[in-house]
């Protein structure tokens, strides 16, 4: 059995649903910043899929130099998310966030 570009997206879709469900429900910041990694991986999933389907004879990989590309964007956000958390965390000894109001004037 040969694995067609529906099975792809449905998997993509799946781990976005999870993903958004996970940003949106739960009060952890370390959670939300993880679900959100579980996001912008459905998007590569998604986009190498649409690369590799769409387009079979040619050379050009664009899906997958814009999942690198997206990849590269989601490590530098978890460094930033990861140190935001960890401030909020010496001041506040939380990371929930309905606590973290640091960011009002």
């Amino acid at each position: 059995m040969s694995l067609g570009i529906e099975h792809y997206l449905i998997l993509s879709a799946i781990l976005f649903s999870i993903g958004l469900y996970g940003a949106l429900a739960k009060r952890n910041a370390v959670v939300i910043l993880m679900c959100i990694e579980i996001m912008l991986n459905a998007v590569n999933i998604a986009m190498v899929a649409f690369s590799r389907y769409l387009m079979p004879d040619t050379v050009v990989l664009t899906g997958q130099v814009f999942a690198i590309f997206i990849m590269t964007v989601a490590a530098a956000e978890a460094a930033v998310g990861l140190a935001i958390i960890i401030t909020i965390y010496r001041n506040r000894r939380s990371v929930d966030v309905e606590q973290a109001d640091l960011m009002r004037g």
